[in-house]
């Protein structure tokens, strides 16, 4: 029998439970996947903080938005000719793919639309492929709102975190330059990505000028700390060209943009890219740094590092 983590309430990590449980058969237009990996995204711990709105969730909920796996069964097609195609490649059991966005990934095993799976690429492992998408597609909104163009000159806060490193390399894909707000110890990981790292903290703003003394034409927030806010607030004159994932108090206050997977565009959007993210992938145009993996068991610890606030890469966790 497979077994998945659920939330039994809305609250903390102590409401969620690993639990038995029998995936559905595939029906019109769904696949059934083996999961190899699961991703962990701070996500899954903000989904079951409190209900969105009254009535809008239905107890117990599955936790976890993206996976990678070994499709096991196809159901028929939603036009009942044949078996069900899956979005990218893939076609048969046996085939490995990546799915996202998916609700329950914490499993050993998943009934999911096709139109939410794709071939996983090559080059690739689980881990890696388990979180491609919901940090990929987020860091492709940002850029997208904020209308980032070849030559411009974007900051990017938080720049060493899973978006801000996609954020970095996507970036640089259209042919913009970026400086990323890290620790001195993370510096590192921002060069890699072909950034120009700067210390947040006291003296931000005036370390950002002395970088990019033509000015700033764009700047993302992936963290949502005040002095981020501030700081793009008095380099970035246009606020429509700045953005967050965090912040939405200070969005709505101070007139700039805010996205999010459960907004109706951002969900839009992050879905018709997809494919797009995988290609890239596939191509070794963007990579997904691992921190850490957690036996599936194990799903409270990784949320628990993850919230921790430093992981240094993404982590998965492995049924």
């Amino acid at each position: 029998m497979a077994t998945h983590w659920i939330a039994t309430d809305f609250g903390d990590l102590d409401v969620l439970r690993l639990v038995e449980y029998d995936p559905p058969v595939p029906g019109p237009g769904e696949v059934t996947i083996a999961v190899r990996a699961a991703g962990v995204n701070p996500a899954d711990y903000k989904h079951i903080r409190s209900p969105r709105a009254p009535g809008a969730e239905q107890l117990p909920i599955p936790i976890g938005y993206e996976i990678a796996g070994v499709v096991t069964a196809l159901g028929p097609s939603l036009d009942g000719d044949g078996q069900t195609p899956i979005a990218s490649g893939a076609t048969a059991v046996g085939d490995e793919v990546l799915a996202f966005r998916v609700a329950g990934g914490y499993a050993s095993e998943l009934t999911v639309p096709a139109r939410d799976v794709y071939a996983k690429p090559a080059e690739l492992s689980f881990p890696e492929a388990a979180n491609l998408l919901l940090a990929g597609s987020t860091a492709a909104e940002m850029l997208h709102v904020t209308r980032v163009a070849a030559g411009e000159t974007i900051l990017v806060h938080a720049a060493s975190g899973a978006v801000g490193v996609s954020v970095l390399q996507q970036a640089r894909r259209l042919g913009a330059r970026a400086i990323g707000t890290a620790s001195p110890e993370s510096f590192e990981v921002v060069e890699r990505f072909g950034a120009t790292p700067v210390a947040y903290g006291a003296g931000l703003a005036d370390g950002v000028r002395a970088l990019a003394p033509d000015g700033v034409d764009a700047a993302l927030d992936c963290v949502g700390t005040d002095e981020a806010v501030d700081v793009s607030l008095e380099l970035v004159s246009d606020r429509s060209r700045i953005v967050t994932i965090v912040a939405g108090p200070r969005a709505k206050a101070d007139g700039f943009a805010i996205i999010g997977g459960a907004m109706p565009d951002s969900k839009r959007f992050r879905d018709e890219v997809r494919g797009e993210l995988v290609r890239l992938a596939g191509e070794g145009a963007l990579v997904v740094p691992m921190a850490r993996t957690y036996p599936l068991e194990e799903a409270i610890a990784a949320l628990e590092f993850v919230r921790g606030g430093h992981p240094g890469g993404k982590v998965a966790l492995i049924p």
